[in-house]
């Protein structure tokens, strides 16, 4: 289950706007602005950086900025709650040490909503994919966890899979079905394609009737569970782990049906950030230089120039709003309309 994050009372009067110098780069559209940032975040010279980035994923993203630049990232990495809690205590207590931000688009949201985060003019905001920046533009999504279709190659025949959500209610696909136990994300999204509200999870209870769904406490534990052929079809696995598993040569391979659902995680800078300039040219570098790097981490990217393995699907990313604000309630609709009914 997603933690549900309550939002204090607002640190709006307790915060200063960055100094004017600073300022005036976050709103800069001139040609020279990426010029401009470089020479201020070299004068700075370092950033702190508060992220859940896997460790053993860092070195390769990390690096080569610090290469390129010259400006040193010190890295404070911990599991969401912990890097959302410290954030925001830091702020309250108006002890100003992290310049920028990388953890999960809700919780960027929430940060968001705290008066953390500072708005960013960015050029590289056009080109990543729709839904990747909120109104605000305090923070802006780096990389997709995205949700595919994956099938044991013995047990289903790639002529015979669904082209739809409603191609799922065939009778075909009785008891092939599995499904991951916590992804009432992926649900939340798929209702509202459906139609929303009533017509959408009209048609996850008449899926559930029609032909079952089980489910699997884990995604590691429903892809083994394709690859043994105990799942034929599962519905929502992370786009990598059944490639990784075919590139080993399991008899496994997925699909999406479009729209894709995805959700991201996403980069910000503090508004009282002490390297204002480094954290600016590195939110710009996680948008655009990083992005090939992140394929090659095996993430899908959110520029659309990055050649990235989902090319060409369309991708709905979750509503990080609706994640925040309604964890509880899709937890509770998931439970009853799918896990429930299909004996979990």
């Amino acid at each position: 289950m997603r933690p549900h994050f309550p939002v204090a009372a607002s640190l709006a009067a307790g915060l200063i706007a960055l100094p004017v110098s600073a300022q005036s780069l976050f709103n800069y559209a001139g040609p020279d602005r990426t010029e401009k940032i470089v020479a201020a975040a070299k004068k700075e010279g370092t950033l702190t950086l508060y992220t859940t980035i896997a460790e053993k994923d860092l070195p390769a993203l990390i690096q080569p900025f610090e290469e390129k630049y010259g400006i040193k990232v010190s890295v404070w990495r911990a599991g969401t709650d912990k890097v959302l809690q410290r954030t925001v205590a830091e702020t309250q207590a108006k002890k100003y040490d992290v310049d920028a931000i990388h953890f999960g688009s809700p919780e960027m949201e929430a940060l968001s909503r705290e008066k953390v985060l500072q708005s960013i003019a960015s050029p590289f905001h056009k080109e990543l994919q729709p839904g990747s920046v909120p109104k605000h533009k305090e923070w802006a999504a780096t990389l997709l966890s995205v949700w595919v279709q994956a099938y044991n190659t013995q047990a289903v025949k790639k002529e015979d899979l669904p082209k739809s959500y409603k191609d799922l209610l065939d009778p075909k696909w009785k008891g092939k079905l599995g499904i991951e136990a916590k992804n009432q994300d992926w649900f939340a999204s798929v209702v509202e394609v459906m139609g929303g509200g009533e017509k959408g999870l009209g048609y996850f209870r008449e899926l559930v009737a029609k032909n079952g769904i089980s489910t699997r406490q884990g995604h590691t534990l429903l892809n083994n569970m394709v690859v043994s052929g105990e799942v034929p079809l599962a519905l929502t696995l992370y786009n990598y782990m059944p490639e990784q598993a075919k590139k080993k040569g399991a008899p496994i391979d997925w699909f999406a049906l479009e729209p894709a659902i995805a959700r991201s995680n996403a980069v910000g800078v503090a508004r009282r950030a002490p390297h204002p300039n480094a954290a600016l040219l590195f939110y710009d570098y996680m948008l655009s230089e990083a992005q090939p790097r992140l394929v090659a981490l095996d993430y899908v990217p959110t520029n659309t120039k990055v050649p990235s393995p989902l090319k060409g699907i369309k991708i709905l990313q979750t509503d990080p709003v609706r994640s925040l604000d309604e964890s509880d309630k899709w937890t509770r609709l998931f439970e009853e309309t799918v896990l429930r009914r299909a004996g979990m």
